[in-house]
């Protein structure tokens, strides 16, 4: 598959192009949406922004049409409200969404949003990263990215993208579970990642999960990343219990620590956080509450200091 150096710079910047996406016209009569319609008008515009964006990149690879095999995979759209005393308060926004393309390979796939640049490059589990553990981040490191995946194997998938200010990055993922005993599970992802400023780097994450019932689960979670420029393993563990409470509702109880080989402290922060996470809008549209008690010591010259932090996140799926 080949395809032009100018349409692939170009990727980074469709979104802005595509917003607002062409919609049909409305009646003058109409009444303007409100209630729970607004979120359902909300998910459509989305929806149908995504598709024609998805839509206008096939056409560049050749004349099948769209609806032969093309969808929209994975779409999310996350906002979320953080509040840490050390650090104030922050709003972010997220977007992450994959497009099939008949015109390209079956195994191949374009994805792009807006997210963390260091966590999209080194591919760092969702319970890891800076929202999720209640640590602010600023603007700067969010930033669009695009780009094109292969799916190689059911648990291997390449990628090549481009991210903020059209710096390229590649990637290579492997994962897999297996099953301990009569009901554990284990899994294991290997990310292996280059970028102009690391070189090479490489995450790996290893997890396990043991149900007690059908409702209580008990769950470990680890991962290290290193570069080949920095030589030092960055590192992040957590030990939850988690509760099913029926009808998409969940809570969890969760213990996360956190360090830097060769920074001079052997554990930057660790802290104690409970999560709720519930349906606010059909089956699509999520809500959730976090709140923690950390305590943090950024470098040996610090002190460690204890800090509580909120977070509200709401996240709708298209």
């Amino acid at each position: 598959m080949r395809m032009q150096k100018s349409r692939l710079l170009l990727l980074p910047l469709c979104l802005v192009a595509a917003w607002p996406p062409p919609v049909a016209a409305q009646s003058p009569t109409a009444p303007a949406a409100t209630g729970p319609d607004v979120f359902d008008a909300a998910r459509d515009s989305v929806r149908s922004t995504a598709e024609w964006l998805a839509r206008s990149v096939d056409s560049w690879f050749g004349d099948r049409p769209f609806e032969e095999g093309g969808k929209v995979t994975d779409g999310r759209v996350v906002l979320n409200l953080l509040h840490r005393r050390d650090e104030g308060t922050e709003f972010s926004l997220r977007f992450n969404a994959r497009f099939r393309l008949p015109n390209v390979e079956r195994s191949t796939y374009l994805f792009l949003g807006r997210d963390d640049e260091r966590e999209l490059v080194t591919d760092t589990p969702a319970a890891f990263t800076r929202q999720d553990r209640l640590q602010s981040e600023r603007r700067a490191e969010r930033s669009f990215f695009a780009g094109l995946g292969y799916d190689w194997r059911e648990n291997v998938d390449f990628r090549l993208g481009l991210r903020g200010g059209l710096k390229p990055y590649a990637q290579a993922r492997f994962h897999q579970r297996w099953p301990v005993g009569q009901r554990g599970l284990v899994e294991f992802r290997e990310t292996l990642f280059w970028t102009l400023a690391d070189h090479l780097g490489s995450t790996t994450a290893l997890s396990y999960e043991r149900p007690f019932s059908r409702t209580l689960a008990l769950r470990w979670l680890s991962a290290a990343t290193i570069t080949q420029r920095s030589k030092e393993f960055d590192w992040s563990s957590d030990l939850g219990l988690i509760k099913d409470f029926g009808s998409e509702r969940r809570g969890s109880v969760e213990g996360i620590v956190n360090g830097l080989t060769g920074s001079g402290v052997a554990v930057r922060e660790w802290g104690v956080q409970t999560r709720w996470q519930q349906p606010l809008h059909r089956s699509w549209l999520h809500g959730e509450l976090i709140v923690g008690r950390f305590w943090a010591r950024p470098d040996a010259a610090a002190r460690r200091q204890a800090v509580w932090a909120l977070g509200l996140g709401m996240k709708m799926r298209f």
